[in-house]
């Protein structure tokens, strides 16, 4: 990725340039200190004055007032505010005409901000003032006061909280009086320029040190650059967050959001003061010292998947290469490029006015719909769909072009969701909530609408990311999850009225993808690459899960890798350098999930015999057990070595009725109380009081027992047992109650038992001898 700059030969403006702001994806406005307002064109390429400033107008900071509210459009006429230096703002048309003018700071007014619903303006001053004022001018409160310049300030996420520069450290104060205050030394210089992205929350800063930093919301450094030549005088991120640009004296750079540079421009342009980014975050533009606006736009973008490689060359054609016989395709666009996502065997392309959707084995005809928006900020997709975002909505499109969707929510803001929060698969989405991070949004994808009971899954920690399976059917579809400890969580997303069983399968992970073949999980795990060979093993026997890991020593990544994909057998990682990293994984894992799918568990003993390797093994018998395949469970279970649950498979298969056996298998994978709820729907009522006096449930068992009106002596023989061998004696109410009118007789006990057994064999007995009658007919 690289920034293709463009710069008149003779500068339109005859002072320096103060301020640059888009207007549409195509029309920007650019104030100097000569006092005029140009508009620049871009499809025309002409340049017009707006309007003549007064002389004593030295314009500072320019915003536009925002166009989308929450996917709605503005009904307020185009306004921008004018800071200058004369100590006001200006609120002014889109004609030039000023329509306000507010004594607001003494000295110059050095920053200007609307908010993301633009219901407040903040400005702050060179008397170290910052105030908020309403979108009509009034004056609502003064947020702080010190005693140096505020020379940058930026609107936190949600709005809600303020980021502004104060000497060399930086400041985020909530608008709530309360609420705790966030500063922190920053620079070793004068702090310059700060922005907050609305998307994944990080700020960015440079200053008179020369260096750009990237921080969290808690002030945690996550990047410092190296020391430039020049101090950082302005900077900004793109729209979607994935990138940002950097500009100084003669410089400018793009960077990734983790801080590393994907291309550095050398252009003849003085000092950037001011940059902005088009809303659809392809175009760039800077104010620059020597009364120049520099344009840049975004090329050279990579996407891979198999034997694929697409570039986007210039601002409308991509390069198709297949690298097996390096043949090479050119795809053309009416408009420019926007946003492109590459798997599954298609090719979707998002331009300002259109969607694409290419097929691999078909690169010349192409299916293309137009699109409401021209600001689509996200691509997923899934085998069988994708999921587009824009600044209106979520919307599912079918590969034909069809739209399948478009779930929506309350309080839903489609501008700040991004691939960490958003998870698509044949049947479902997942959604993080913004207002409750804690809760996860879960929707059909073919109706959109709330799955279940329409109650969403809620976490006990903030939820940093979320990722649903690829494979298998939808009652089976599981959502793994990363909290803020940077747990990794499990769970079911269809849990028909029950509370979902939500089971850790890691810790310290910091990155995860799914396979896009097979459940197959893998992660950055604190210093390692882990993969989870079959990580649902957890909820059929959670001791078995440490047995089906793949571990390897992550020394060959540098610093902080982030997994971007995991397709076949390759998994793609892009290290904090920057720079891309393969690693590969064993084929077994992937085919065993095929047979298990397919249940040829035949092939899959034979493939586990063939490879030798005991998280195979591990694997197949989690699979089998998930299945109730209890022989193919049985010899796997043996070859790794676990005797007593080959002892405990065999007393399942002894059990006199299929009721039973399913009981014990869900008691197998620790569900208690469905065991039990399978015996008492079966009225096996000795069955279920004995699986709770076999866990030591004595109160579940005597309740059982009393509330059926059988074997209440049974109960209290086994616990009078329980206690003689510990020579306790009995001081629990209720049983003490009961053994004053009820006596213990081991071979009445014994007797009935083996009646209840053996009426349970003549049972399961009569009931196969009737299915096979049944199947003869």
């Amino acid at each position: 990725m690289r920034l293709k700059t463009t710069l008149l030969k003779e500068p339109k403006h005859k002072e320096l340039v103060s301020c640059v702001g888009w207007t549409t994806a195509d029309e920007l406005y650019s104030c100097s200190e000569d006092h005029q307002i140009l508009k620049w064109n871009l499809l025309t390429s002409e340049t017009s004055l707006v309007v003549k400033l007064q002389e004593d107008i030295y314009p500072i900071d320019l915003h536009w007032f925002p166009k989308t509210v929450s996917g709605k459009k503005q009904t307020q006429a185009e306004i921008f505010v004018l800071t200058s230096t004369d100590g006001k703002f200006h609120l002014a048309s889109k004609i030039g005409r000023i329509e306000k003018s507010v004594e607001a700071h003494k000295g110059a007014v050095l920053a200007g901000r609307w908010n993301y619903d633009g219901t407040a303006l903040i400005t702050a001053g060179e008397d170290g003032q910052i105030k908020i004022w309403s979108k009509s001018g009034m004056l609502r409160s003064t947020l702080a006061s010190q005693g140096s310049p505020v020379y940058s300030v930026a609107w936190g996420p949600d709005s809600d909280r303020i980021l502004y520069t104060s000497g060399r450290q930086l400041i985020i104060k909530p608008l709530q009086p309360s609420a705790k205050v966030i500063q922190w030394k920053a620079h070793d210089g004068v702090v310059l320029k700060v922005d907050w992205n609305s998307v994944h929350d990080l700020i960015l800063s440079g200053g008179e040190d020369c260096k750009y930093k990237v921080w969290d919301s808690f002030g945690r450094l996550l990047h410092s650059s190296s020391s430039h030549d020049y101090p950082i005088t302005s900077l900004s991120w793109a729209p979607d967050g994935e990138v940002f640009a950097v500009g100084s004296f003669n410089t400018l750079r793009l960077c990734d959001k983790t801080g590393w540079s994907y291309a550095l421009e050398k252009p003849n342009t003085g000092s950037v003061f001011s940059l902005a980014w088009s809303a659809d975050g392809t175009q760039l533009a800077g104010a620059c010292g020597n009364g120049h606006v520099i344009f840049a736009h975004v090329v050279e973008q990579h996407w891979e998947w198999k034997n694929f490689v697409i570039t986007l060359t210039k601002r409308r054609t991509m390069q198709v290469r297949n690298v097996l016989n390096d043949a090479v395709d050119v795809l053309e666009f009416r408009d420019r490029v926007i946003k492109a996502s590459l798997a599954y065997g298609h090719l979707v392309v998002a331009t300002s006015l259109q969607c694409y959707v290419y097929n691999s084995r078909n690169w010349n005809t192409p299916l293309i719909f137009d699109l409401k928006e021209g600001t689509v900020s996200l691509i997923l997709q899934a085998e069988k769909h994708f999921l587009l975002v824009d600044g209106a909505g979520l919307y599912i499109f079918s590969y034909e072009g069809r739209l399948i969707s478009s779930p929506k929510f309350p309080g839903m803001r489609a501008d700040i969701l991004n691939a960490q929060c958003v998870s698509l698969s044949n049947d479902t989405i997942a959604i993080r909530d913004k207002s409750d991070e804690k809760v996860i949004l879960l929707f059909d994808a073919l109706t959109g609408k709330a799955l279940g009971d329409g109650k969403p899954l809620t976490h006990k920690l903030e939820v940093v990311e979320i990722a649903l399976d690829q494979c298998g059917p939808s009652t089976e579809r599981k959502i793994a999850l990363i909290d803020k400890n940077r747990d990794l969580y499990l769970t079911s997303v269809r849990h028909l009225g029950r509370e979902p069983k939500i089971c850790k399968i890691g810790s310290m992970v910091h990155s995860m993808a799914w396979n896009d073949a097979a459940n197959i999980l893998c992660g950055i795990q604190d210093n390692q690459f882990t993969v989870w060979y079959y990580p649902s093993v957890v909820f059929t026997d959670k001791e078995l899960l440490p047995k089906t890991l793949y571990i390897k020593d992550g020394s060959e990544f540098s610093r902080a890798p982030h997994i971007l994909n995991y397709v076949g057998t390759k998994v793609t990682l892009r290290q904090g350098d920057g720079s891309l990293v393969y690693s590969s994984v064993l084929p077994y894992p992937a085919l065993l999930h095929e047979y298990s799918t397919s249940a040829r568990w035949e092939d899959a003993l034979r493939l586990c015999r063939f490879a030798k390797d005991q998280s195979l093994w591990a694997c197949l018998a989690g699979m089998a057990m998930a299945n109730r395949e209890l022989t193919t469970a049985e010899m796997a279970y043996a070859a790794i070595g676990e005797l007593p649950r080959v002892q405990y498979i065999n007393f399942i298969k002894e059990q006199p009725s299929k009721e039973s056996s399913l009981a014990h298998m869900l008691m197998f994978s620790g569900q208690v109380q469905e065991a039990e709820a399978t015996l008492l729907q079966a009225a096996l009522i000795y069955q279920a009081i004995q699986i709770n006096i076999d866990l030591f449930n004595w109160e579940r068992a005597l309740e059982l027992a009393v509330k059926h009106k059988t074997h209440v002596d049974t109960v209290l023989a086994y616990r009078e047992k329980f206690l003689q061998k510990f020579g306790r004696k009995e001081t629990n109410k209720r049983f003490l109650q009961y053994s004053e009118g009820v006596e213990v007789d081991w071979e009445k006990i014994q007797a009935k038992i083996e009646m209840e057994l053996s009426k349970e064999r003549e049972k399961a007995a009569s009931l196969s001898v009737r299915s096979s009658v049944t199947s003869r007919r």
